[in-house]
């Protein structure tokens, strides 16, 4: 069965790197960490049946949409309000963890469209006319200026793109900053609620998503039969610090590199994805032996399963466990690492190792769902558009 092989075990508990303090999410599953955590342990994916999709708009898709919620007071976007309430939540989650703000606090704000439901009705159905207040809400810089408002933070403060990749970028340039001595503590918080019709088109008609089946049917990656990726969305958010006194993991390192080959294909050398990873684990002084995990892309593309699997077998002999979990939030582009960092801390904490069920006849380190575990190194990958490849290395804490 795939996942049944022992995973080495030699990491010990690292308290001296950055620390994950709190955690904020705001998923398909719903408002809040715990309900991410429940629906991944539910082993059923988060996608619902919407109208509206296909190159004529007369069919359902199956898309892991935010559904509403939220404080009303944030008024009625859905993506202000899932930002400002992921930071809420990760806030008042450290806080309660024995986190106090150092007196330099940054927040990095990892995106790649922005507030795309809002910018499509401010085309279509305003003509490009609002009030200041409600046009004011679609930019980018709103968000980061609502919440270092809302919660007296002064230190740097800024947006981070590099497509998929973009929460794995936030999380490393929150490590630079901290090591440099930018800020005492960083937020970090990934958005991406880009599942319109208008956008999911385009992804189905490059062949890498699918929304006419079950993402369990459609997404399964390193498993036969894989056709792409479900859509998600979602919200991440993460205080990160050295001085927390129940954090929940380690960031022990990471790197970023670039194919620097095509907009959208993987150079299928692997070669820059390869020396992501290889610098990320000299960053943190890691050997390839010693990590248990493989927290996987895993997008069900064959272009990444191609590469994630050569990696698995060159670099790392085929030791680690391979987790992936698209196939249960979909793919949430801008917050998709976000939220696999998310699983991967909240799993560490709880002795868990969450990944999607099998379905198909699949890789032999394939975890079949929820697994004891989560005591050793995790590599966490991410493969975006562009060739950013980019990889962190995550670790236990005493």
């Amino acid at each position: 069965m795939p996942g049944t092989n022992p995973v080495p075990n030699t990491a010990a508990p690292h308290q001296d790197h950055m620390t994950i303090a709190g955690i904020g999410a705001v998923t398909g599953y719903g408002w809040g960490r715990d309900a991410l955590w429940e629906g991944l342990l539910s082993g059923k994916p988060a996608a619902r049946l919407h109208p509206g999709y296909g190159p004529e708009r007369d069919r359902h898709g199956w898309v892991a949409r935010v559904p509403d919620g939220g404080d009303p007071e944030l008024g009625p976007s859905r993506y202000v309000r899932a930002v400002q309430e992921s930071v809420r939540e990760a806030v008042a989650d450290a806080t309660a963890r024995g986190w106090r703000p150092g007196r330099t606090v940054g927040l990095l704000h990892a995106i790649v469209l922005g507030n795309v439901y809002e910018w499509r009705d401010f085309y279509v159905e305003d003509d490009g006319h609002r009030r200041a207040r409600d046009y004011l809400r679609l930019l980018p810089s709103t968000p980061i200026s609502n919440l270092m408002g809302e919660f007296g933070f002064h230190g740097p403060a800024m947006n981070v793109t590099a497509a998929c990749s973009s929460a794995n970028a936030g999380l490393i340039t929150a490590q630079l900053w901290l090591a440099q001595g930018f800020a005492d503590d960083v937020v970090v918080v990934a958005t991406d609620l880009s599942g319109t019709p208008d956008m999911v088109e385009h992804f189905e008609a490059l062949g890498a998503a699918v929304t006419d089946v079950e993402p369990l049917v459609a997404c399964r990656p390193f498993q036969e039969g894989s056709r792409g990726f479900s859509w998600g969305e979602a919200s991440t958010a993460f205080v990160v610090t050295r001085e927390a006194d129940r954090p929940y993991a380690a960031v022990l390192g990471g790197a970023m590199t670039n194919d620097g080959y095509h907009v959208i294909s993987v150079d299928p050398s692997h070669e820059q994805i390869f020396e992501c990873v290889r610098r990320a684990l000299a960053s943190a002084d890691v050997r390839p032996e010693e990590v248990a995990y493989l927290n996987s892309h895993g997008s069900g593309t064959q272009q990444c399963d191609d590469a994630e699997t050569a990696l698995l077998a060159d670099l790392f002999d085929n030791r680690p466990l391979v987790c992936a979990t698209k196939p249960l939030t979909g793919h949430c582009q801008a917050a998709s690492a976000g939220v696999e960092v998310a699983a991967v801390a909240m799993g560490y904490e709880r002795g868990l190792v969450v990944s999607a069920p099998v379905v198909a006849p699949a890789h032999a380190r394939l975890a079949d769902g929820v697994v004891p575990g989560g005591a050793g190194i995790t590599v966490k990958t991410a493969l975006g558009m562009g060739g950013n490849n980019s990889a962190l290395v995550l670790g236990p804490v005493g």
